[in-house]
């Protein structure tokens, strides 16, 4: 694991920080893809766990979030507009496009019971949850006010998919539920002034001002 901030640390990867998923004191946040809980529960071997929190129910986020859940025997969270996603009662991507088709098939993961349903101002790890939807209806940020950390999810990534370089980046509009929502859970992001962003995909991000401006040219 790697150390992104004070109590953070990101699992490994052996593709690097694609499919990020943290660490943060006792709780997981996100579980990657259902390949990715065996090498996750690896490096959890030792580690207290309390909780595996999702930042939103889609299958690169929640694929392994059941077999962690069982192997630990810890409960599951997510915020109340995902519910129904990650207990199956809705599709976990609300895309039709081919990408998403393959993303669903490829990564996701079984429905589960949600232990603890998260809401706007609840606390996770230290963390105040922030509805951020758009991306998916239940997608939240994890942001802590002492040290301006943020765990984003996909409200933003840093990553081009096409090159693997580090860009900031909207998340492509095939796995969003509304892109304009998306863009307006960007800004309230972006006010926030974060010292330092962990997003879903791609390396930490520690520029407010460029996170200003980038959301600033949204249109």
């Amino acid at each position: 694991m790697e150390r992104m901030a004070d109590g953070v640390e990101r699992l490994s990867r052996r593709v690097g920080p694609t499919i990020n998923a943290y660490l943060v004191g006792d709780v997981l946040v996100d579980a990657a893809r259902r390949q990715d809980a065996r090498p996750f529960l690896r490096q959890l071997e030792g580690r207290d766990l309390s909780l595996v929190a999702l930042t939103h129910a889609h299958p690169d986020h929640q694929g392994a979030a059941d077999a962690i859940c069982t192997a630990r025997g810890v409960p599951l969270a997510c915020h109340a507009d995902d519910v129904d996603a990650m207990e199956g009662r809705r599709r976990l991507t609300s895309g039709t496009s081919l990408p998403a088709r393959f993303v669903t098939r490829a990564w996701s993961g079984p429905p589960r019971t949600v232990d603890r349903v998260l809401r706007e101002g609840d606390e996770v790890a230290g963390f105040t949850v922030l509805h951020a939807p758009g991306h998916s209806p239940g997608e939240i940020v994890l942001f802590r006010e002492r040290d301006r950390v943020a765990i984003c999810g996909d409200v933003v990534r840093n990553v081009s998919y096409l090159t693997g370089r580090a860009r900031l980046a909207e998340p492509p509009g095939v796995f969003n539920t509304d892109s304009a929502q998306n863009r307006d859970a960007i800004r309230r992001l972006a006010d926030l002034r974060p010292a330092v962003v962990l997003p879903g995909h791609g390396p930490a991000y520690e520029d407010p001002e460029g996170l200003a401006r980038f959301a600033d040219g949204l249109v």
